[in-house]
Formats: structure tokens, C-alpha cells, sequence
């Protein structure tokens, strides 16, 4: 029987025969090239196939692809919509440009040609005249491992932006502080006890891949416990459902840890070995003599205060349930596997040490980079060498890494608006790609603000397949492929295994294995959407016509010199040179390893991949070694470069110590000692501070729909599914307040309002409010925008803020798609994020979504949509924040950790200030 049951056999993917729905009962016959590629519509990176009519030339459906070892097969909602992304009438098909004041909303269709001459010349005289600082590029989720991030590097500059501060940075700053990895890697489907904080089935940071691998591990007997203020379709799977209050899990995870100490369920040799317990003593209890015992004693001694009913009393959660899940942990030594990347961490003022708190459970149990535990980032997740490494940045860009936050993971985009309006610099070229700052970000008439005024951003490109409330403030609109239409690689830690993602333009393979010559990518794409990959390379051949700046060398053939290198040079040189394995697998089969990708989609490079720290260290690494078998230790000019175990040089973590750090020495050298080791800290919403009968609530913003995400995902069978994003209220705070369902509520920031109606639940904490994001989209012109998922609105100066008033929702229009004249639904949800203030954690630089909001029923003249933020209180938040902040210099003057991860890593006398 063949092994693919539910998909067609690889054997059939170059002609596959179906049979047309429309046609029924009439069996007319279709043929079809089945086409791998990698969706484009979360950060999952989930294997998909395209059916490409060979008739049409168009994509009919998407498949998940059963090859993919990360999502095996399997797809979402957001995968399947990728036709609708397509065909989608209001999708923007040529290059952009400005024909007006910015913002106006006038356009000009303009050739490829003039954007690149223009853009190009622009660039090119910043960096001829030193102004490098000036071109930045800021990306969200970039679907693509490495290529721009090379681009960037290749021109020299310290230009890269990102996202991440909104979105994880104090879950990577956590786990990067223990162990030198900045992701968890969690392996779901061989856990015996599964801890979740938030909802990562239903909507987490790998969604597909994460959600079946639970869905496996319970079904084979493993224990779910979910830590979440609400009642998510994740809580509602849990065997244990525990509704802290936000901001308080730090103390259930250490009563969870007070109970595995004194029940000693703790992994004792794991721990003996692996962690730095020698440092810590040393550090903090000299008087205690440096044993492992002492250590265990000082452990117990530390937390002796967080009894289950202690943490019961702060948590609202019953402390026979902490118990009870801590026995359920303990339980699972070496098989304890948990994920934390939004919701608490990303909520809450010093969210991060939530992070911490929750590793230490995974290093009682001895669950690190086991099977069944938490693996680590670096070692499940494979990105290849490209053909050339550029030089690192020469300088440090303030801009992205200003000296207030030495410890952030990574740069503090979402500030940038309050930097520039300090005067701190100017951006001259400024790109956004896959990113909508306007929208998403907090605060975002700041961005506003930012975006038109042309002396702070000189030339504003966005790249991007579709409108978005960013765009529309930009001076090039440039159209790029989505996730069928383009090149990119792509790999993620989604299990215990390293595998390739390939994604590829499914239009431009299927003509030509019809025959035809394609040069460019948007020959083939609609329009003429080009892709990125493409795209850089023409943009920096322009930018260094002669080669004369030592840019372009950087993009030239590897195979033809002094010729620009084209995608299937560029890849073929990766897959052949850089990917272990792949030649030999694509030989067996008489195939190039270009031709191996094209035809598969993925490369499974290295399977269960557990222990990585366990490695033997290297003959030629351990020449000239010392060994310390005091703390055995491997030394190299002094520094840590292995562990001694059972008198084995082992490689070990990538923390100075070489082992997993419970007290981290950097948090004491950078000013902060009294987070040294992972406690509990309530947050800037805690519970106890919320003046609940004044009106206020904390507001828990930050939780996904399982349907949408980003700026991606506003198409017609996505909103027909969500369309709506009420406001969650517990059935006694409704009651106390005398509101009802549906009621119109009034919802006061410290910056602002928004209007939006209530949803009455017993699913949410009293106390709390929920509100998802991803919906509330708007558009200032009836026609340009997606008129399927966003609100007509207006945007109206008042005093000294903006009011934004809804014209009118979603509603039927005609267009080429007989769909759109069919939308049945008129909400599209309110858009909240615009009436948050910056809220940067002093630490890592994560915003803290969690909000302190007061909640009112709707005056008479209040109507559904209606929002209002004065951006200069915005800035006037923006500056207590900052006083919170212990700036750079650290140690040696330096203006971060040099062993601190940190995008495009400028030369070390970069870091001196």
C-alpha cells in the first residue's frame, strides 16, 4: 500500500488526473502538475502542494505535503486560503509611486526600472557618503532564513529591524539567559506532561506543527495543564486548566518547583552535571561550602516562601490543583516538555522571568534536550551558507539598539517613532516588508506621525503582496510574491529533527516544464508581482553597477563571473554545497540537488536530534585545552569551552559557563542583580493594584484567533470564518457593571478609547477583559484596501489627538471573483492596538501588551468602531518607561554582552562606546 493514503504519490506530481467539481455530474477529466512549496502565512513554515491546472496555468487548490517532516501533510485554514491570496481583486499587481502629498492616497503605476534606478541611486549616495546609518530595513515575519539579513550586511550597513520586540522578546531573553538558546524546542508528541502557558494549541508561535504533535502526545496518555486567564480551545483540551491571574504565574511555576524539591522528584544527576550550581554558591551563599547538596539545600531555602497555598493565594488557581501538576511534572523526569513565547511573558513587566521560572521546571525534571522534553532552538533548526559571507557592520546603529536597553532581545523597533521625534537620527530609505508597524504596533498614530513626515523618513518602499494601513503612507508600494511566487528557504524548530524548507514560484516551475524561457519571476506572476530574492539582486546591481563599492561581488553567479546570479544558481549553489546529505539523496535518484528540492519541497537533514550539549568535544578543539577537574571544566585561554562529565570533554551549552545557568552573572554585570536568578515579580497590571471598583480591569489583548494572522490573512474564507473580535467580560463583572450581551462598551487607555461590543463569558477570569487581535483592519479610500476584511473609516484631528470613525464595514462590490458580491458579514472588529501606549520592559525590550484599562458602557453619541489616541500623551508614557532603564556602558564599556545573540553582529569595537 503506498504510505501517501490521503495525497497523491510523488510518482504522479508531474501529471496528475482529477476530475472537474464544477462539472459534476459530467466526469470531465483535469490535468494538473502537483508543485511543492512552503505556506507564507504564519512562521510555521508548513509544507504545501500546489495543483496547478496545466490548462489554466492557475493554482486550483492547496494540500499540505506529506513529505514535510514539520507539518506532515498537514495544513490550516491559512494554508488552504493561499487561492483566495491569489485571485484576491484587491491585491496590488505593479509597482507604486506616490503622486502626491504622502498619504493622500494619489498613485502612479511605474516601471520595475524607475523604482529600482531611483531607489537604487538614493541608497547608493548614502553609502558613498557615509550615511549608512540612514538605510534601514525593517521586516516582521520574514519567511526566509538569511537572505535579506545577507542583502542588508552585503550593502554594510547595521540597518536591520524586526519585529520581534512585540511579539517574543522576553520568552527568547529567558531561555537564551539559561541556556544560550533563545527558543524552546519542544517535543510534544513523546511527553508524558505537557505545560502550556496560554493558548499554543489552538493559536501558538508553531501552530500546525505544535497543535498535532500535542493532539499525539495526549492521545498517547500524556498529562496537558494549560495556565491561561481565559478559556481558549487550548484550555478547553487541557486535562488541568489553571486561570491565574495575569502576571502571577511566576508564583505557580516556583510553588511547582518548591514541590518537586521537596518531594525530590528533581533529576538529580541531570542536574548535578548541567548545571552551573558551583557559580551560584559560590556567588550567592559563601556560606555554604561548594557541594551539590548545599546547592539543593539553597534551592529549597530560596523558594521556601512559594508553599502551594502562597501561590494559591496570589494566583487564584487551588493550591491541591498546583499540587497536583507539580507531581504530574515531576512525574515526567526527562519527559516534561512546555512552550511559552507570548501571552504571559509577552504580557506582563518582567515577563521574561516568567520564562525563567518555567525553564526551571524543565531543568529539575532533566527535560532538556531529551526525548520528550524541551530541545534547544540551534540544534533543530538548520539554516545552510550561502554562496558569499559578507563583512560584518563596522558600526552600531542607535536607532535599533539605542544604549538603554543592552539586554534586549532584539532591536526596540516599536520605539522607533519616539527615538526619531527625540531627534536621536533620521532614516533616509526606510523599508518595510511583510510588516504592517501602522497596525500592529502599539501606538500606532505615532507611526502615523512618523511615516508623513518626510523629513524624518526620507524615502519610505514597502514591500508588500497586498494594502495595508503601513503602505498607504509609503512613496513606493512594490508588489512581492506570496507564498507561491516566490524563492525562499525556510527552516523552524518545530520537533526533534533539522529539516529544509524549499519554497518556490509554482507558476514560473510549471511553465517552465511546459517549455517556456522565464528571466524574471514576475513574468510569470500575475501582473507584475516580482519576488524578493530577484528583487535584491537587481536593486544592488544597480546600487554598484561596476562592482567598484565591493557590493555586488556579493551577487554575482558563483558559476559565471561578473554576471548577475539568478535563483536557480543561487539555490543550486546552496543545495550543493551547504545542505548535508541532500547531494547523496539527489544522486540516488539521478537528480541534481536543485531538481531534488524542486521536486519534493523539503530535505530532512538530520532526525532525532536530542542531548546536542552531549557532543564529544572535537580532537582538534580540545588541543591545547586545559581541564579543570575542580568544576570540571574544559578551559581554552581561560574560558569555558566544554564540561567535564564521567571525565568526558562535552560540548555543552552556549552560556559562558558552558552549563545551564540558574544565576546569571551577565544580569548582575549589566546592573540588575536582584533578578539574578529566577524569581517571581509581579507585573504592571498585578491583580492586587487594579482598582476594580473604580472601573478598571486588566486588559489581556495579545491572544491569536486560530484563523488569522498579521496583515496576511484579510481574504474571503478566512473572514467568513472571524470576522469579529468582541470584547470577553465575566459574567459577574457584566453583571456588576449592568452590561449585556452585545451592549456597545467603552474601553479607556491611558492614551485613548475604542468602542467595541461585549461578549458576556464565564470563559475569562473576573478581573480580566480579552480582546484577540489580528482584526480590527481599516481603510481611508472605498477601493483601496481589503474591501473584505476592513472598515471605511475616517481619521479626524480633535483637540490633540485623532478620531477615527467607521463609514461603513465589509459589504458586497463587484470584481472579477463572483465572491465578492456575496460577503454576507459586515464586522470586521476594532482595531485596539492604535490606543495602547509603548510599554518597553527595562530588561529585554519587550513590549508588555497587558493593558490597565477602565471599562464603561458607550455614551449616546459613541458608535461601534469609534477610536481616539493623543499620541502626545503616547510620548509622555513613552519617557516613564524609559526612566526605568539601567543603560549601557556594562563591563569593558561595552554596549552589549558580547555573548548576547544580535542580528547582522557588527565587529566587536562596534560594541565600545
Amino acid at each position: 500500500m503506498s504510505p501517501f493514503r490521503s495525497h497523491p504519490d510523488p510518482s504522479q506530481w508531474d501529471d496528475y488526473v482529477d476530475f472537474e467539481s464544477t462539472s459534476w455530474p459530467k466526469k470531465d477529466k483535469r490535468h494538473y502538475w502537483i508543485i511543492p512549496s512552503i505556506c507564507f502565512n504564519c512562521e510555521s513554515a508548513c509544507g504545501i502542494l500546489a495543483y496547478v491546472d496545466k490548462e489554466q496555468l492557475r493554482v486550483r487548490k492547496i494540500e499540505g505535503n506529506p513529505l514535510h517532516p514539520g507539518s506532515r501533510g498537514r495544513t490550516c485554514a491559512k494554508g488552504v486560503v493561499t487561492p483566495n491570496q491569489l485571485d484576491d481583486p484587491d491585491r496590488i499587481l505593479y509597482p507604486l509611486r506616490r503622486d502626491g502629498e504622502r498619504g493622500s492616497g494619489a498613485w502612479k503605476q511605474v516601471s520595475w526600472d524607475d523604482a529600482l534606478n531611483d531607489i537604487a541611486g538614493r541608497i547608493r549616495s548614502a553609502i558613498v557618503e557615509d550615511r549608512r546609518n540612514e538605510i534601514m530595513y525593517h521586516v516582521g515575519r520574514p519567511g526566509e532564513d538569511g537572505y535579506a539579513n545577507r542583502v542588508v550586511q552585503a550593502w554594510g550597513l547595521d540597518g536591520h529591524n524586526s519585529h520581534t520586540n512585540v511579539c517574543s522578546s522576553s520568552a527568547r531573553l529567558g531561555h537564551f539567559l539559561w541556556c544560550g538558546n533563545d527558543r524552546p524546542s519542544p517535543d510534544y508528541a513523546n511527553a508524558e506532561t505537557i505545560l502550556l502557558l496560554s493558548s499554543h494549541l489552538e493559536t501558538g508561535h508553531y501552530f500546525n506543527p505544535h497543535a498535532q504533535r500535542i493532539i499525539e502526545g495526549q492521545s498517547n496518555g500524556a498529562t496537558l495543564i494549560v495556565i491561561d486567564p481565559r478559556l481558549s480551545n487550548t484550555s478547553a483540551k487541557a486535562n488541568v486548566w489553571m486561570p491565574a491571574y495575569p502576571g502571577t504565574e511566576g508564583a505557580l511555576l516556583l510553588a511547582m518547583a518548591n514541590v518537586i524539591l521537596n518531594e525530590e522528584l528533581y533529576d538529580r544527576a541531570f542536574m548535578r552535571a548541567w548545571v552551573d550550581w558551583r557559580g551560584y554558591l559560590r556567588a550567592d551563599r559563601p556560606d555554604l561550602a561548594v557541594t551539590f547538596d548545599n546547592f539543593i539545600l539553597s534551592l529549597k531555602d530560596l523558594y521556601a516562601q512559594f508553599t502551594p497555598e502562597f501561590a494559591a493565594e496570589e494566583s487564584g488557581v487551588d493550591a491541591a490543583q498546583i499540587v497536583s501538576a507539580a507531581r504530574a511534572i515531576g512525574r515526567a523526569r526527562g519527559t516534561f516538555s512546555t512552550h511559552n513565547w507570548r501571552s504571559a511573558s509577552a504580557g506582563n513587566l518582567w515577563g521574561w522571568q516568567i520564562t525563567r521560572c518555567l525553564y526551571l521546571l524543565v531543568v529539575l525534571t532533566g527535560s532538556v534536550g531529551t526525548k520528550g522534553g524541551v530541545g534547544l532552538h540551534l540544534s533543530n533548526k538548520f539554516v545552510p551558507r550561502h554562496p558569499t559571507t559578507p563583512p560584518a557592520p563596522d558600526y552600531w546603529n542607535e536607532l535599533l539598539f539605542p544604549r538603554e536597553y543592552p539586554l534586549a532581545f532584539f532591536e526596540m523597533s516599536f520605539l522607533l517613532p519616539h527615538l526619531l521625534k527625540e531627534n536621536r537620527g533620521k532614516v533616509d530609505v526606510y523599508f518595510t516588508r511583510v510588516y504592517n508597524p501602522l497596525w500592529t504596533n502599539p501606538d500606532g498614530f505615532s507611526w502615523m506621525e512618523m511615516l508623513t513626515d518626510t523629513k524624518k523618513i526620507g524615502l519610505h518602499v514597502a514591500l508588500t503582496p497586498t494594502w495595508s494601513e503601513t503602505a498607504w503612507f509609503a512613496d513606493y508600494i512594490l508588489p512581492m510574491g506570496l507564498g507561491t511566487e516566490r524563492h525562499d528557504t525556510m527552516s523552524q524548530e518545530t520537533h526533534a529533527a533539522q529539516w529544509l524548507g524549499f519554497r518556490q514560484p509554482v507558476l514560473r516551475v510549471a511553465r517552465e516544464k511546459r517549455g517556456e524561457t522565464i528571466n524574471a519571476t514576475y513574468e510569470s506572476n500575475p501582473g507584475e508581482v516580482w519576488e524578493e530574492s530577484e528583487f535584491w539582486v537587481a536593486l544592488t546591481w544597480r546600487i554598484d553597477p561596476d562592482g567598484a563599492l565591493g557590493i555586488r561581488r556579493h551577487f554575482e553567479s558563483p558559476y559565471r563571473p561578473g554576471q548577475p546570479v539568478t535563483m536557480d544558481e543561487y539555490y543550486g549553489w546552496m543545495f550543493e554545497n551547504s545542505v548535508p546529505g541532500l547531494p547523496e539523496a539527489a544522486a540516488h535518484e539521478a537528480l541534481t540537488p536543485l531538481a531534488y528540492m524542486r521536486k519534493y519541497g523539503v530535505f530532512k537533514v538530520k532526525d532525532n536530534v536530542y542531548k546536542p550539549y552531549e557532543a564529544p568535544l572535537p580532537a582538534d578543539v580540545l588541543a591545547g585545552a586545559d581541564i579543570d577537574r575542580h568544576d570540571d571544566i574544559v578551559l581554552k585561554d581561560g574560558k569555558p569551552i566544554g564540561v567535564l562529565v564521567d571525565g568526558v570533554a562535552l560540548a555543552g551549552f552556549t552560556t559562558p559557563s558552558r552549563r545551564l545557568e540558574f544565576r546569571s552573572q551577565t544580569l548582575v554585570d549589566w546592573g540588575w542583580p536582584e533578578h539574578a536568578v529566577p524569581r517571581y515579580v509581579p507585573g504592571h497590571v498585578h491583580w492586587r493594584d487594579i482598582k476594580r471598583e473604580e472601573g478598571e480591569f486588566d486588559l489581556l489583548p495579545n491572544f491569536r484567533l486560530p484563523t488569522l494572522v498579521h496583515t496576511r490573512s484579510p481574504v474571503k474564507w478566512l473572514y467568513e470564518i472571524s470576522h469579529e473580535n468582541p470584547l470577553w467580560i465575566a459574567t459577574e463583572d457584566a453583571r456588576r457593571h449592568g452590561i449585556a450581551p452585545g451592549d456597545l462598551v467603552k474601553v479607556r487607555t491611558r492614551i485613548g478609547y475604542f468602542v467595541t461590543r461585549a461578549w458576556v463569558t464565564e470563559g475569562i477570569r473576573p478581573g480580566v477583559l480579552g480582546m484577540s487581535h489580528h482584526l480590527g483592519r481599516w481603510r481611508l479610500n472605498e477601493e483601496m484596501g481589503s474591501r473584505t476584511a476592513s472598515a471605511l473609516v475616517t481619521i479626524d484631528r480633535q483637540g490633540g489627538g485623532y478620531k477615527v470613525t467607521q463609514v461603513h464595514g465589509a459589504r458586497p462590490f463587484a470584481s472579477h471573483d463572483p465572491d465578492s458580491s456575496r460577503i454576507w458579514w459586515s464586522d470586521v472588529g476594532v482595531h485596539q492596538n492604535l490606543t495602547f501606549p509603548v510599554q518597553p520592559d527595562p530588561v529585554s525590550g519587550m513590549h508588555c501588551w497587558h493593558q490597565r484599562v477602565t471599562l464603561e458602557k458607550a455614551a449616546h453619541d459613541d458608535r461601534y468602531g469609534d477610536i481616539f489616541v493623543d499620541t502626545d500623551k503616547s510620548h509622555e508614557v513613552y519617557k516613564e518607561w524609559l526612566a526605568m532603564t539601567r543603560p549601557a556602558p556594562g563591563p569593558d564599556g561595552l554596549r552589549r554582552p558580547l555573548w548576547f545573540d544580535r542580528p547582522l553582529r557588527p565587529v566587536p569595537e562596534a560594541y565600545r562606546l
